[in-house]
């Protein structure tokens, strides 16, 4: 595994690992590229569900390359500029970082490229995609993990689907809400199809895969994007994996996170991106 750095403009640097394995890829493979999640305002590519999730697929036969991108203020602390060493930032932001790390992999990819992302990061991928999609330059696929696509989170009548025990609270609809505030910044932000496109116009997406979590309160906007994305004539795949949870990628051992990645294996190698 070895790491670059893409730059976007002057003065960030987007950071890429890449992860090849040892045997089995050839020139015609797809390239994921994956990102990470944490509501947009934490995580990074060190992650178990980015870096253990590009560790595994890659002794599968896959290439992977995780791209860091610059994070939104926490929730409800707008106010403060900065926490820590990194600045903090609100759409577009961070889906230019995504932008520009897509744009290098894509120019490494002789293969194509599969975008996709766990939690947040399946809606900055989602973005992107898209966003490729409008510049004529799309993925060959995408692959998303127990992912969020709109603006505000929809209900859901069966609490049985809903996050339980402390996520009760930090996934309850109006903190995801504020989540998606404070990432967007704006009114205007939270209703542009390049923030978060469940709802729009999502004509031209490439085969997608998602595989949620059955008690996820997050699942109800994943479900409804499949539904959307069926409906404009996408080639979907939809799994809910039962009696899971939300990030369920960050737990490597665990049977739901072997069976993700199985399905991910087994759906890029599949017929969804060449037939």
């Amino acid at each position: 595994m070895g790491t670059s750095h893409g730059t976007r403009d002057t003065d960030h640097a987007v950071p890429l690992r890449w992860y090849r394995p040892v045997s089995g890829a050839t020139s015609t493979t797809p390239t994921l590229l994956w990102l990470h999640g944490g509501g947009f305002f934490r995580g990074s590519p060190d992650l178990p569900e980015a870096h253990i999730v590009a560790q595994v697929l890659a002794r599968q036969g896959m290439v992977v390359a995780t791209a860091g991108y610059r994070l939104a203020p926490l929730p409800g602390l707008g106010w403060v500029p900065s926490l820590g060493r990194q600045q903090r930032v609100r759409f577009p932001v961070p889906l230019d970082d995504v932008l520009a790390a897509y744009r290098e992999v894509r120019a490494a990819a002789p293969g194509g490229v599969i975008l996709g992302g766990a939690s947040a990061g399946a809606c900055l991928a989602a973005a992107a995609a898209l966003s490729a999609v409008d510049e004529g330059v799309g993925p060959a696929g995408a692959v998303f993990a127990y992912g969020f696509f709109h603006a505000a989170h929809p209900r859901t009548r069966d609490s049985q689907h809903r996050s339980q025990r402390h996520r009760r609270v930090t996934h309850a609809r109006w903190a995801l809400d504020a989540m998606n505030r404070s990432y967007a910044g704006s009114s205007d932000a939270l209703t542009n199809r390049r923030a978060f496109p469940g709802g729009h116009d999502v004509g031209g997406f490439p085969p997608t895969l998602l595989v949620n979590a059955e008690h996820d309160t997050m699942r109800a906007s994943g479900d409804l994007f499949a539904t959307e994305l069926r409906d404009a004539g996408v080639d979907v795949e939809h799994h809910v994996l039962p009696g899971t949870r939300h990030a369920f990628l960050n737990r490597p051992g665990l049977a739901p996170f072997d069976t993700a990645v199985s399905m991910i294996v087994t759906w890029s190698r599949g017929g969804a991106l060449t037939g």
